[in-house]
């Protein structure tokens, strides 16, 4: 018999991951997992309390769900994945997470190096097949810290260091390879369930940099601000929206995969930063990767440019030249704060303020009169701004806090939005398929919130369907799906009619490699998870649709998709 104050390495990683504060292992196993599967045999029989694990058919779903977890929630979640292949799988969701500074612990099985004569050597053909001599690449580019295990007792210690990595300003993922032979030696299982050994660290804006910024933008004639990625928590956002009307100061949203400000907030100037930032003289990029187009958008000459954010001027990507007069490193939650203090200290011009609040409200007001006129049937067809609208008057009726997950999919300011985590889109990296499985992740983090995840038909397909059906009904996550299907990817269209107007392309009748037609019957993958599904075609058809959706989400807690054919932009 083991001696039982003995673990083995696998079936001591879920006890200290538990330490750390994590609630769910999503996990995509495979054979070398068996030390760990005995580890959380024995830890049940044992009643010892661990993370909960969840079984994931595909790892594309296990990362959209930490990723959307983390959304709600504000805690990294761990994915544990299968050798190389499952990495491989994962490494679009490390993308992601990676582009939008959401922690996570990310975890693969490295193929046993020995072939035998030692416990947990190779046993079956892949044990060769998977091998490779640097796995760890397939996500490094992605990871802020990686690295393998090579002794039984790095356990505690490793995940403590990745946690705290993970969690630190800038967040994002970090990636730790576990080898079959290592996960089956034995360590001492006293002082697992310990506080973690390491704290992450959370930058706290430079003051004299603040106060620079805030004479900038006390003084200022046209100050603005461009927002992507939030404002912070829930006190900071109301904070922000409370000192942008104060201070009668434009705030855009342009490519917001967060929402920083109300919709139908007076300050709101909507998506294009174009005639705003014209005539700026003071400029804020809000935790922005790209604040505007430089072929199509130009700053005032002799504006001031500041950027603020958990990596200001995003020092792991190559190319990013925006131009930084001053940056300052901070979480949203702690800079946004910190600004609008340094303001409040200093002298204002109320009669140059109540005059620009008078004309941003004027604007903001004429910039959703157009959204609404826009968002109207095209003839018997349906557009995705009309979708837009009346999910978000569907929204609206409803009592519960709502969340929209928006990938190519319904349009922020068309549908209204006002609290925090009332908005997210999909990230600016662009792997797709990421909103079905983040809406299942935030929803498994609140289960009282209504989520909503909106996708064209293209994105539906890359989120692998049938498994996030599956784990709707098997965790009893009930989100409503929304695809906007117009039968091709619509943003491959719009790129080539961006750069070639009169090109051939887009005189074509049929553009080449943007077609998805014949479009599959959407409605009977989801049946096939028991779930609720419609297809919506008529105009006036589709409140009446969302609305029976909505009702089936929230009495009978399923899953429903409305699948909603729409003309092509």
């Amino acid at each position: 018999m083991k001696d039982s104050t003995n673990v083995t390495a696998g079936g001591a990683i879920f006890p200290r991951l538990k330490a750390l504060g994590v609630d769910y292992v999503f996990a995509n196993s495979g054979t070398d997992f068996p030390p760990i599967i005995e580890g959380l045999a024995q830890a049940a029989a044992a009643g010892i309390d661990l993370p909960e694990a969840l079984v994931m058919p595909h790892e594309h779903a296990a990362m959209g769900m930490a990723h959307g977890y983390y959304l709600m929630a504000g805690r990294a979640q761990a994915v544990m994945l299968h050798t190389n292949v499952g990495l491989a799988n994962g490494a679009i969701g490390a993308i992601n997470a990676a582009c939008e500074h959401v922690p996570m612990i990310l975890m693969s099985g490295r193929t046993p190096v020995t072939e035998a004569d030692r416990f947990g050597a190779r046993t079956v053909p892949i044990g060769w097949g998977q091998e490779m001599r640097d796995q760890a690449a397939l996500v490094r580019e992605a990871s802020k810290w990686e690295y393998e295990l090579k002794f039984p007792e790095q356990v505690p210690g490793l995940l403590d260091r990745a946690h705290a990595i993970a969690e630190s300003t800038p967040k994002g993922p970090v990636y730790l390879s576990i080898p079959r032979e290592v996960l089956c030696e034995e360590i001492p299982a006293a002082g697992l369930e310990n506080p973690p050994t390491i704290r992450p660290s959370r930058a706290a804006p430079d003051p004299e940099a603040i106060a620079t910024l805030a004479g900038w933008f006390a003084e200022a004639e046209a100050p603005l601000v461009i927002a992507q990625r939030g404002a912070g928590d829930a006190e900071s956002f109301a904070g922000f929206s409370a000192w942008a009307e104060d201070w009668g100061i434009a705030v855009c949203s342009w490519w917001a995969t967060h929402l920083a400000i109300p919709t139908d907030h007076p300050c709101h100037v909507g998506a294009d930063p174009g005639p705003w930032l014209a005539k700026a003289d003071a400029v804020l990029i809000l935790d922005c990767l790209a604040p505007w187009m430089p072929d199509a958008h130009h700053p005032a000459p002799g504006a001031r440019i500041a950027n603020m954010g958990p990596d200001p001027i995003f020092s792991r990507f190559p190319v990013r030249n925006f131009r930084s007069d001053l940056s300052i490193t901070g979480e949203n939650a702690r800079t946004i704060p910190a600004l609008i203090a340094a303001m409040a200290e200093l002298p204002r011009d109320e009669g140059r303020i109540a005059a620009r609040r008078d004309a941003l409200a004027t604007a903001s007001a004429a910039s959703r009169a157009r959204l609404a006129e826009a968002a109207q049937p095209r003839g018997e067809h349906l557009t995705k701004a009309m979708v837009s609208r009346v999910l978000g008057e569907a929204l609206d009726a409803q009592e519960a806090e709502s969340s929209v997950f928006s990938e190519l999919g319904t349009m922020l300011g068309t549908l209204p939005r006002r609290a925090p985590k009332s908005w997210f889109q999909e990230p600016h990296s662009g792997g797709l398929g990421w909103s079905f499985p983040c809406a299942l992740g935030a929803q498994l983090a609140d289960r009282d919130r209504l989520c909503v995840a909106t996708m064209g038909d293209g994105s539906y397909m890359f989120a692998n369907p049938v498994a996030c059906h599956q784990i709707a009904e098997a965790l009893e996550l009930p989100v409503l799906i929304v695809i906007l299907n117009n039968g091709e990817w619509g943003a491959v269209r719009h790129s080539v009619t961006g750069l070639y107007p009169d090109g051939a392309a887009a005189k074509a009748n049929r553009m080449p490699l943007t077609g998805l037609t014949p479009s599959p019957d959407f409605c009977k993958v989801a049946e096939a998870g028991r779930a609720f599904a419609r297809e919506v075609r008529a105009p006036d058809d589709l409140r009446p649709a969302l609305d029976e959706a909505l009702r089936v989400v929230r009495e009978e807690k399923r899953c429903a998709l409305l699948n909603v054919i729409v003309a092509p932009d």
